[in-house]
């Protein structure tokens, strides 16, 4: 217990450094922004603003990427609850009982009970982080190539399997990204491989391409030809008078609060699943258990402190996983480790105990950034409403020039503008043909930590592959890593059959 106290203090003493309060406080702001905006989501505001964090320290830089990515899943709920239109896919619940409470005249009790659960449930979140990845990292330091070859496998076929969508095409997507990540020098030997005689990729496909085309680019294409938004809302919504809940609010919202942000953090720790399922799960969980379920869809405040205390929860969770193993539960995830592997810092157990100012200092920095977000959230609704209003025709052309200027930045390459242009069509295609990008960029992180782990185990025993089934921890995430696979797919095929039954009956 004192070695926690001690760790936090030092986390502490390194967050409210004016540099990373600074920073902390850009990123809640902007990820409040992308949240506010429809169609945009924490994935292409992650990776639009990774240029960004290159030029300051690591802890600051993922300090500010942290702050965008759960600001994202604060600001997502303001769109919901007011104009129907979900910021992120985590605030598309919200919508069911957020906008009915709207048009009750109530949307200012909705807008301030879902900052105080959202509050609620990261800081559960967080007590869960500076407890648990400690000592998961303890473990995650025994481990050995094999163990973290196999670890890698498990994450990879989680992340692709529990997802919606098929899980055929979400291995697919990751097989693709795990080549990707092959391009450039082997770490060994020193060779080239799959250049094709373009010498810029030498050290690789700029990760900051691949994450700005496959999610920033992508959505600018995908919303081409939106037209202007008329939508207004009325000041007398969201003013102060009506944004106090009463006795009555308060007294249904705990419960819910408290189911959800268990229920969010346990889903966001694991692989695959993340806040937007978390925010389903503790919906329908709490309908379950609620005692008038028809209330719901009609403006029962439970239907949004539910999934909004599970949707933080998870989004903060889903740091375990990545600081104590290296292993990313989802996309924005893995962009934090890209982040880090360009700051020189190699991802895993060592994290923890190596940079322990860059852990806790991340970990205290949430604590701030939650306490913005509070402050943020309310007086600003106004704001957020009226910048819903900017037409996309301006807003997307302005993304896509930011990209441009951000990607060519990093490295002063043209080239790496023309990757993100590439990567961008790419996207966008594969949004039209209903394939999951997040697979293909886990695949892209984890491809050099599979690989490398891979070839080192092989090196150890002789070139004996029986070695990961031989060791017990390595062979217990395959079986885990097997058994995922399959239950995903008899999930994705029972749900088809169920789809083919309904259409048939209609």
């Amino acid at each position: 217990m004192f070695d926690l106290f001690s760790n936090a203090a030092l986390g502490l003493q390194v967050a409210v450094t004016p540099e990373n309060l600074l920073f902390c406080f850009l990123g809640v702001l902007l990820g409040t922004l992308v949240g506010t905006l429809p169609g945009i989501g924490a994935l292409a505001g992650v990776s639009l603003l990774l240029p960004v964090t290159f030029y300051v320290e690591p802890t600051t830089a993922l300090v500010m990427l942290a702050g965008i990515y759960y600001g994202v899943t604060y600001g997502g709920s303001t769109a919901a609850i007011l104009l129907n239109l979900p910021g992120s896919s985590a605030a598309a619940v919200t919508c069911l009982d957020g906008y009915p409470m709207g048009q009750k005249g109530r949307a200012g009790v909705a807008l301030f009970i879902t900052t105080i659960a959202s509050f609620v449930g990261g800081t559960f979140a967080i007590i869960l982080l500076m407890i648990s990845t400690p000592l998961l990292a303890r473990v995650g330091l025994s481990f050995g190539p094999a163990e973290y070859a196999s670890l890698v496998v498990l994450g990879l076929i989680a992340a692709s399997t529990i997802s919606a969508g098929s899980p055929v095409r979400g291995i697919a997507m990751v097989v693709l990204g795990l080549l990707i990540g092959t391009v450039g020098s082997d770490f060994e030997t020193g060779r080239l491989r799959f250049t094709f005689g373009f010498l810029e990729i030498a050290e690789g496909i700029s990760f900051v391409a691949i994450a700005m085309g496959l999610f920033g680019v992508a959505e600018v294409i995908n919303n081409i030809g939106a037209g202007a938004r008329t939508t207004t809302v009325s000041k007398d919504e969201y003013s102060w008078r009506k944004l106090y809940p009463k006795r009555e609010d308060w007294r249904a919202s705990w419960g819910p609060m408290a189911r959800g942000s268990v229920l969010g953090a346990a889903f966001g720790i694991l692989p695959g699943t993340g806040a937007s399922i978390a925010s389903f799960i503790a919906y329908a969980f709490e309908k379950r258990w609620s005692k008038n379920p028809d209330r719901f869809g009609k403006g029962a405040i439970e239907g949004v402190v539910a999934p909004e205390s599970a949707n933080n929860a998870a989004a903060q969770a889903g740091f375990i996983p990545t600081l104590s193993l290296g292993i990313p539960g989802d996309a924005v995830m893995a962009l934090m480790l890209g982040a880090l592997i360009i700051h020189g810092i190699t991802p895993g157990p060592q994290v923890v105990t190596n940079h322990p100012e860059l852990f806790w200092g991340l970990v205290m920095s949430f604590w701030i950034g939650n306490i913005f977000l509070v402050i943020l959230h309310l007086p600003l609704v106004g704001v957020w409403v009226r910048i819903l209003l900017v037409p996309y025709k301006y807003l997307y052309p302005s993304m896509l020039f930011f990209v441009c200027i951000g990607v060519y930045s990093v490295n002063n390459s043209p080239f790496d503008v023309l990757l993100v242009l590439i990567f961008g069509g790419l996207g966008y295609a594969m949004l039209k043909l209903d394939l999951p990008a997040a697979p293909l960029l886990l695949g892209v992180v984890l491809s050099p930590i599979l690989e490398n782990n891979l070839r080192r185990a092989m090196l150890i025993s002789g070139g004996d592959p029986m070695t990961f089934v031989e060791r017990p921890i390595s062979a217990g995430f395959l079986v885990a890593a097997l058994v995922v696979l399959i239950l995903g797919l008899r999930g994705f095929r029972r749900k088809n059959r169920w789809n083919q039954l309904s259409v048939g009956a209609g």
